[in-house]
């Protein structure tokens, strides 16, 4: 995986070699089609409701392959292949990815603390140096990804864009639709996580089928079914890499194998059977079946099941690499399976609709083998769309829409391969009721089509709105887009949901459960962070402390949690009234998301300074992306000292004096706020230590680690330390004594330790709320809160050194 590193770090190689593309093309094979490739096993079975034992042309069956030949050529060739793939955030795709894309463009953010500081991260909009001069909108926005898109467009979409930049940014109901459909679009995709395991496994195993007898094959299908997908939610904590070198050559031998027996059983039973490639016959099947062909339109939606993860998986591999995977490997093994099955059919009108399905055109004598490659290739396709929920659950957590959970990073190479404990036995308790309860592919497919095809229509809705704001094409354009591919969709979607009875209940029944819990947590996540917008303390008052008020400064650095990225926050107005004293050196720290996927290491903290230098009290600022990992506890407070070390260092001395500027700018709050710093240059005179035991070993003198910490030209041997990290400051002619002193002071406090004083608020409903903003405040939100993960950083942090206080806030 190391070439997914070459392409992923902070300089991305202008031009992929075609050595570099063929491998993650390679790769791809077995991450994102796992899903795709073993639709055939599920497709014909779905379509047909009825048995087709009565029909006397080939005009049902040419018609369903003339359906999923051409649903297949738009919808993921097309769609997501030629035109989505290209939307990427920074190499990052998904639903949540274009969601935050329009954010950036439009403003339109979800996140309640963000700052204008936030708009100079390099990742903030795909800024590409280009020889010639950048062209500017009126908003004063690039045109990259404009030409990204189009280098000689024929329509200028600039007004377009103001236009609806405009709506969006005046009116907050649209801001909120804008992200109940990306949430919408989030839980069918947990949804999705559920049902398509089930019925991926289920489709795998009716295999067995044919050694069973009629009455008892759902007897002996849905244990084994049951007892693999225990296998392989227990498999998760392990991580995908540690078998990812398996995944590929398990798709390439079912893609080669389905290949092979579609090409046999198009030349054995029906070698004219690509006369149904025709559209024609499309028509001519709705025609003639009516309403039945309507419902059958449920089922072959299915064979487009797992699209949607050559998008969201875009962050491992390249643009070009699924292309090439899909384009020249997928398609064509798709495209001869369905026809194989088809001609098979074709000469077989005796079959009932139950045995129709992707093993009895399979040729007797390798049954067997063909049943345990596909087992494996359900196994592989589930393993990545489990990844895939685990994913979309931290873009959520971490942009606020869902509660903080236990992340686990399973890989150190590879930033996307997460565990998350929690939501894994809930999806493999959940996966095991539909595989029991239904017990038919039938009711699976259903199910599963509506969460797949409505993640579609999600999708294309988010897209009309990034080719207008974010690739600047006319809004003509953007409507042309929804309305040929959205028609299609809504097509699918109407037959899916006429089946609400026979299982398609059951992904609404998911989403409207997780649309919930995402929606009451960010609503109350809002609201808490409006009361302590309105409740912070003025700057006056924490300037005012002193001595003489009883307050007393002990040794250490206290690092006060809050949300606020300006003024004092009431909790801690709250611990001095209470326990009057606090450290030498404090730091009121903000650990926020930006609605980027990345942020590189040197432009991860901001830091600036609250009151005179002598008072010795700093505001830090540490921004992620929704798609980057949290350093552990030890590598966080070393990246936290460094980062004010390197402040205190860069800071240009003032020509007046302190106190006389601070009681100018005492009134001036928000001005004091924002004068924030983005450190991560070089440490000169800072010589960083690592203690383990009695043992000192000195890292080095210069430079910067990509997690902010030092680094030098010339590395002794190192273990890796678990107990502090120490700096030396040195006389250097660049450090005047005042700035010597500072540094001197913070390593003294560093080394008398660091406390973690956490907020814990209890949220009420203010009186006078109205029923629903009580229950959901004061039951729904409460019990999120109760039940969730506190701050990553503090979860190693040892008790003796945390401090929690409790707080009332009414909202």
């Amino acid at each position: 995986m190391d070439l997914e590193a070459a392409i992923h770090n902070n300089n991305p190689i202008k031009k992929e070699s075609w050595r570099t593309v063929l491998a993650l093309a390679y790769q791809s094979l077995g991450v994102v089609y796992g899903d795709l490739s073993t639709s055939p096993l599920y497709v014909y079975k779905s379509t047909f409701a009825e048995d087709i034992k009565h029909s006397e042309t080939n005009e049902e069956i040419f018609g369903v392959l003339s359906f999923v030949f051409w649903t297949l050529t738009l919808i993921p060739l097309l769609k997501y292949v030629f035109i989505v793939l290209k939307a990427d955030d920074n190499g990052e795709g998904g639903t949540f990815a274009l969601y935050s894309k329009l954010c950036r463009h439009a403003r339109v953010s979800s996140l309640p603390n963000c700052q204008v500081a936030d708009e100079e991260l390099s990742a903030y909009k795909n800024k590409k140096k280009k020889k010639k001069k950048k062209k500017k909108d009126d908003d004063g926005d690039d045109d990259d990804e404009y030409d990204k898109f189009s280098s000689s467009p024929t329509f200028d979409g600039s007004f377009d864009k103001s236009r609806i930049k405009s709506t969006l940014e005046k009116h907050r109901i649209l801001q909120k639709v804008l992200l109940v459909l990306a949430l919408i679009g989030a839980s069918m995709v947990i949804g999705d996580g559920v049902l398509t395991p089930a019925i991926s496994v289920f489709s795998a195993v009716s295999g067995l089928e044919f050694s069973a007898s009629k009455h008892t094959h759902e007897y002996v299908v849905a244990p084994v079914a049951c007892v693999i997908l225990v296998f392989l939610f227990a498999l998760q904590h392990y991580g995908t890499h540690r078998v990812g070198f398996l995944f590929a050559p398990i798709v390439i031998s079912w893609l080669l194998c389905i290949s092979a027996i579609g090409l046999y059983n198009i030349i054995y039973w029906n070698p004219r059977v690509y006369q149904a490639l025709s559209p024609y016959y499309m028509f001519k099947f709705l025609k003639k079946t009516q309403r039945g062909g309507w419902m059958s339109l449920g089922g072959i939606l299915l064979c487009m099941t797992g699209s949607e993860a050559m998008f969201a998986d875009l962050g491992h591999f390249s643009q070009l690499s699924i292309q090439l995977g899909f384009s020249c490997v997928v398609y064509p093994s798709l495209i001869l399976a369905y026809m194989g099955q088809a001609a098979y059919l074709s000469k077989h009108h005796t079959i009932e609709s139950n045995y129709v399905g992707f093993y009895v055109s399979v040729p007797e004598k390798i049954r067997w083998p063909v049943l345990a490659i596909a087992i494996l290739a359900a196994v592989v396709g589930s393993q990545a769309v489990i990844t895939g929920t685990f994913s979309i659950i931290k873009q959520c957590s971490a942009l606020g829409c869902f509660p903080k959970v236990k992340i686990v990073h399973t890989s150190s190479k590879i930033h996307g391969q997460i565990y998350i404990p929690e939501i894994n036995w809930t999806l493999m308790l959940l996966c095991l009721a539909i595989t029991i309860g239904f017990r038919d592919t039938k009711h699976m497919g259903n199910a599963s089509g509506l969460a797949v095809i409505t993640v579609m229509l999600v999708t294309t809705c988010l897209m009309s709105l990034v080719i207008v704001l974010c690739w600047k094409r006319s809004l003509f354009l953007a409507i042309s887009f929804v309305l040929f591919f959205g028609s299609i969709e809504a097509l699918y979607f109407s037959a899916s949901l006429i089946k609400f009875l026979e299982g398609a209940w059951v992904p609404i029944a998911f989403s409207l459960v997780f649309l919930m819990i995402m929606y009451t947590w960010h609503y109350g996540t809002l609201k808490k962070y409006e009361f302590d917008v309105q409740n912070k303390v003025p700057i006056n008052w924490l300037l005012g402390l002193s001595p003489n008020l009883g307050i007393v400064r002990v040794r250490g650095i206290g690092l006060i949690q809050t949300e606020l990225v300006s003024g004092i926050p009431a909790i801690f107005s709250h611990f001095v009234t209470n326990l009057p004293a606090f450290h030498q050196v404090l730091v009121f720290l903000c650990i926020k998301s930006v609605p980027v996927p990345h942020v590189r290491p040197e432009e991860r903290f901001l830091v600036g300074r609250i009151g005179p230098k002598e008072y010795r009290i700093y505001r830090c600022i540490a921004r992620y992306g929704y798609r980057d990992n949290h350093t552990d506890e030890y590598e966080f407070e070393k990246d936290l000292v460094c980062s004010i070390a390197e402040f205190i260092r860069s800071e240009k001395p003032q020509e007046v004096d302190d106190s006389k500027r601070w009681s100018e700018n005492i009134e001036d709050e928000v001005e004091e706020e924002e004068n924030l710093t983005v450190v991560g240059t070089n440490l000169d005179g800072i010589t960083f230590c690592e203690e383990e035991m009695n043992t000192v070993e000195i890292i080095g003198s210069s430079g910067l680690t990509e997690h902010g910490g030092a680094t030098s030209n010339t590395m002794s041997s190192i273990r890796k330390p678990k107990k502090r990290v120490r700096f030396l400051v040195s006389e250097t002619p660049r450090m005047n004594h005042e700035m010597q002193e500072e540094l001197q002071e913070l390593k003294e406090a560093r080394e008398a330790g660091m406390a973690f004083i956490l907020g814990h608020s209890y949220v009420r409903a203010k009186s006078g709320s109205s029923l629903i903003k009580k229950i959901v405040i004061n039951y729904g939100y409460d019990f999120l809160r109760r039940n969730s993960r506190g701050p990553c950083y503090a979860l190693s942090v040892p008790h003796a050194s945390t401090l929690e206080v409790g707080m009332v806030s009414h909202v």
